[in-house]
């Protein structure tokens, strides 16, 4: 099976969707839960029969709580997202909607969200430097035909088109259907980093053995056999992850949904790059040397 062969193609899919990631971030951004924004978050469950989403809202109208996001759930339970509010607030709001059970009130303040969202950005920079200077490292023995920090530059690029996508679909979801993230998303998102890494990693190491074997005669036939190798490996692995992930999403619960779709879209688009971006960028790199 030569997969090298039609790496235009992988590489034209996955600038399209990598493109059309960035410019829905750049036009509608993530929609910021609470987590990054402050506020308060109250979860309820109505004894009776559960209002519609504007009935909810014409009840707390008369409390002054500006925007309200209100997120129904499963067996007559409702999430609330506002504004910051103190207790007396709070304890007027469950007096307002009657007969609730209160599951969960959290609240946020706008500093620490702030930080919160600060200290995020931080993690996943470090987490991909880590991942870089580790890759060129581990194939530090690695000179020909490719020197061993194009590895890594390599395992960035893959890393890049991981995050960007997902992060992207979840900007497509905040616009559309009002979908927040906080951090459990970013949770997922280095999440996804590991995981792809991983699998990047395998793929790679069969390359090196491969070459010491003599394979660097013809770089792109040694990473095609490599990529064929590894091949069942990492779909076996991937499938064994994406059904477990499935399972969750479905029964898990509507407090990790989200989270678990975040993982699934990142280990679906990890998989697919470790295959088809991360190895084909190391031939189209080596060829483009050769030319020179």
């Amino acid at each position: 099976m030569n997969i090298i062969k039609y790496r235009t193609i992988y590489f034209s899919f996955s600038a399209i969707l990598f493109i059309a990631s960035i410019i829905f971030l750049s036009i509608w951004g993530l929609k910021l839960g609470n987590d990054f924004t402050g506020g308060s978050l109250l979860e309820v469950n109505f004894s009776g029969e559960m209002p519609s989403n504007q009935a909810i809202k014409d009840k707390l109208v008369s409390l002054n709580l500006g925007d309200i996001n209100i997120q129904p759930l499963e067996n007559q339970s409702v999430i609330l997202r506002l504004k910051d509010v103190d207790e007396q607030v709070h304890q007027d709001i469950l007096k307002v909607l009657g007969s609730v059970e209160e599951k969960r009130f959290e609240t946020i303040g706008p500093v620490v969200g702030q930080e919160l969202k600060t200290r995020a950005l931080y993690a996943i920079a470090l987490t991909l430097l880590a991942i870089v200077l580790y890759i060129a490292w581990a194939f530090r023995k690695v000179s020909r035909p490719i020197a061993s920090w194009k590895y890594g530059v390599a395992t960035l690029i893959a890393l890049m088109h991981d995050v960007i996508i997902p992060v992207g679909f979840f900007a497509a979801l905040g616009h559309f259907y009002g979908i927040e993230v906080g951090l459990l998303f970013v949770t997922a998102v280095l999440t996804i980093l590991g995981f792809s890494v991983h699998d990047t990693i395998v793929v790679f190491d069969r390359i090196r053995e491969n070459l010491r074997k003599g394979g660097s005669k013809n770089f792109e036939e040694t990473v095609d056999k490599s990529i064929n190798q590894t091949l069942t490996r990492s779909i076996n692995t991937s499938l064994t992850v994406v059904l477990t992930l499935l399972a969750v999403y479905f029964f898990g619960g509507q407090t990790i949904k989200y989270f678990t779709l975040a993982l699934l879209i990142g280990v679906i688009f990890g998989t697919y790059s470790s295959i088809f971006i991360a190895s084909p960028v190391l031939v189209a790199w080596e060829k483009r040397s050769r030319r020179k």
